[in-house]
C-alpha cells in the first residue's frame, strides 16, 4: 500500500515584483496553513517523508505544516521539479519515489495537483484551493505502478473555519 498526501501551497503575495519562484506568503496563507496543518495530524501517518517544490510560496507552506505535526524541518526533501503546474511532471516525480518510503507528503502548485487528484483520485474535486490537503491511498508496493486509487481525507479551509 502506498500513501500519498498532496498539500497545495498557502495563498502567497502578489505585493511585490518578484519572479514566480520568489514569492512568499500571504497573512491569510500562513494563517490557512497552521489551521489545515492542525486538522489533519489524526490523517497523517506515523512515518513518512516530506518533499516540496523549491518555490518560497511551497516551501514555506511545508515547514508550517513540519512545525504542526513535528516533523523535523531539516529532513525536508525540496525538489526543483515539484516546481511544475503540469500533472504528466507531478506524476514523474511521484513515480520515481523509492519503495522504500510507504507515505509521502508532497507541497505543490496548481492545476498540477487538482489534475493530479482526480486522475489518481476517486472524488472528483473542482479546484483544490490554496491550503487543501488531499489524501491518496493506492493498492500498489511499487510507486512506479500507481493507478486509480482511493481519496482518504479532503481538508480545505474554508471548510474547517
Amino acid at each position: 500500500m502506498k500513501n500519498l498526501i498532496l498539500v497545495r501551497h498557502a495563498k502567497s503575495s502578489w505585493e511585490a515584483p518578484l519572479k514566480d519562484i520568489d514569492r512568499p506568503l500571504e497573512q491569510r496563507g500562513i494563517k490557512d496553513a497552521h489551521l489545515v496543518a492542525t486538522n489533519c495530524v489524526d490523517y497523517v501517518p506515523p512515518i513518512f517523508v516530506m518533499w516540496s517544490s523549491t518555490a518560497k510560496r511551497a516551501s514555506e507552506t511545508a515547514l508550517i505544516f513540519a512545525q504542526n505535526i513535528l516533523y523535523p524541518v531539516e529532513s525536508i526533501i525540496f525538489k526543483e521539479e515539484l516546481y511544475t503546474f503540469d500533472e504528466n511532471q507531478l506524476e514523474k516525480v511521484v513515480k520515481s519515489c523509492s519503495n522504500f518510503f510507504e507515505n509521502v507528503i508532497l507541497f505543490g502548485h496548481n492545476e498540477a495537483i487538482t489534475n493530479f487528484v482526480n486522475k489518481f483520485g476517486d472524488i472528483f474535486i473542482e479546484n483544490v484551493p490554496t491550503s487543501g490537503f488531499v489524501s491518496l491511498e493506492f493498492a500498489t508496493d511499487n510507486w512506479e505502478e500507481i493507478a486509480k486509487g482511493k481519496t482518504q481525507k479532503i481538508i480545505f479551509p474554508k471548510k474547517i473555519k
